[in-house]
């Protein structure tokens, strides 16, 4: 026999429901604090339904919730041990959308419990029992480091318009950054005034300063054009942060290279690596999302896990709103996004793409989505074939893409069993479209060029 266990968690406790496989209630609602005790009392409550029905599998569903659910995930799988019992994280998308197919007008978090059974039973073959999430922690490091990264920009912003007022002259050592050096006299003089103070033998102590480039900067601090001088403490303070920000960083950084869970992907890292525009830091980080390209059985599964993949309406005559899905995991997107912006300005393939797209006027940052669609194609195929990046590659996939038959036309599938009738009853407008096809195909055989309708096809479908 199979039971279906529906865990709807919310801060601080949880609501638990058990069903039978033709979604009867065999234990009613119950909730539970997530605490010792909570966690003690439904393992005697699974015990006790256990011994009553000694050959069943329990089949437990848990919601991904940012992690509130993981107190529950953590004893659920400790109690399979001892119990016969299966979890699952489970998507709240699909949950959710599985719930409103029930045409359920009520959401409380007794019912929410119910949808998640429900789930279990009737989309058994999309839920993965008993994964382990081998990467969740060097993941949720890459987070923490990424999150000091843009709390490090955000300090380098204020200081360097700290330091224009305060110590203008240093300024001039800032056009390509801030070095560890600046920061270090700036830890120390931050202020002109104090600087002009120092002593050359002080100031040559720093690391990288010269005697030479000392006097250098206390000359020019004692003819310095500041406007102000009482933002010093202030100054000191964002250079100790962000000095202990970076040391933080690159800690980080090194734990997760080092770990023994990323050491199997080092083959995988030197690929994406092989792509133009794509550096060590937005390598790791793909790799810690993507973890295994076999988890996806197609690329149109991996754009969608990530929420880049293309949706549109098209239905009837006409279609309607093409933008990026935006419904996966946005770390990816986060990373794929400044990727993009590298390789419209220097990658073979995708510059050739984005510029192609803006001149038949496509808003800039719909073609910028449009390239991360295209690099994480390419991605995912890099990785499939453990292939290095080679734009031959693409370009022989592009010409395989759209079918051409023996008298030149267009292969279109949706209609391999039926030509274009003149009688069919159809609208204006799907007679304009069954027009511009016809004398496309027909300038095709004229002209023997099909290349420009085949790419303009391939954009339609």
């Amino acid at each position: 026999m199979e039971f279906f266990l529906g865990c709807d968690v919310s801060k601080g406790y949880a609501d638990f429901v058990i069903l039978d496989s033709k979604k009867n209630i065999v234990e009613r609602n119950f909730q539970l604090d997530d605490t010792f005790e909570g966690h003690a009392k439904l393992y005697e409550v699974l015990s006790i339904f256990q011994e009553k029905h000694p050959s069943a599998i329990i089949y437990a569903g848990l919601e991904s919730t940012g992690g509130y659910e993981n107190n529950w995930f953590r004893s659920l799988r400790r109690f399979g041990d001892t119990l016969n019992i299966r979890v699952a994280r489970l998507n709240p998308y699909g949950v959710n959308h599985s719930g409103k197919a029930g045409l359920g007008r009520n959401i409380t978090d007794k019912i929410s419990a119910y949808n998640i059974a429900e789930y279990l039973i009737n989309h058994g073959e999309k839920v993965d029992y008993d994964s382990r999430d081998y990467m969740g922690a060097l993941r949720k490091k890459w987070k923490f480091t990424n999150m000091l990264t843009k709390h490090l920009v955000d300090l380098r912003n204020e200081l360097e318009s700290l330091v224009y007022t305060n110590n203008t002259e240093v300024s001039m050592y800032c056009k390509d950054g801030m070095s560890k050096w600046v920061m270090l006299v700036l830890q120390r003089w931050p202020t002109a005034k104090e600087l002009a103070n120092a002593k050359v033998s002080e100031v040559s102590e720093v690391p990288y300063v010269s005697k030479g480039r000392a006097k250098e900067l206390i000359d020019n601090a004692k003819k310095s054009v500041a406007s102000s001088c009482e933002d010093g403490e202030i100054i000191s303070t964002i250079v100790t942060m962000m000095l202990q920000s970076q040391e933080t960083i690159e800690k980080g950084v090194e734990g997760i290279k080092n770990a023994e869970e990323f050491k199997e992907l080092k083959e995988e890292i030197e690929i994406l690596t092989s792509f133009p525009s794509i550096g060590d830091h937005s390598a790791i980080g793909l790799m810690l999302e993507i973890v295994a390209v076999e988890r996806f059985k197609d690329v149109k599964k991996i754009a969608s896990y990530f929420g880049v993949h293309p949706v549109y309406k098209m239905s009837g005559d006409g279609t309607w709103g093409f933008r990026m899905s935006k419904q996966g995991r946005k770390e990816v997107r986060k990373i794929l996004f400044p990727v993009a912006l590298s390789a419209i300005q220097h990658n073979p393939v995708i510059k050739p793409v984005y510029e192609r797209h803006v001149k038949e006027g496509m808003n800039k940052m719909a073609a910028i989505g449009l390239c991360m669609h295209k690099i994480l194609r390419i991605i995912y195929g890099m990785l499939k074939n453990k292939q290095r990046f080679n734009p031959e590659v693409d370009k022989k996939n592009r010409e395989k893409s759209v079918k051409t038959l023996a008298d030149g036309r267009i292969y279109k599938k949706e209609r391999r069993y039926q030509e274009y009738s003149k009688n069919a009853p159809i609208s204006r407008r799907q007679t304009k479209k069954r027009k511009q096809a016809v004398s496309q195909n027909a300038y095709a055989l004229s002209t023997g060029s099909h290349t420009h309708f085949q790419e303009k096809y391939k954009k339609l479908s």
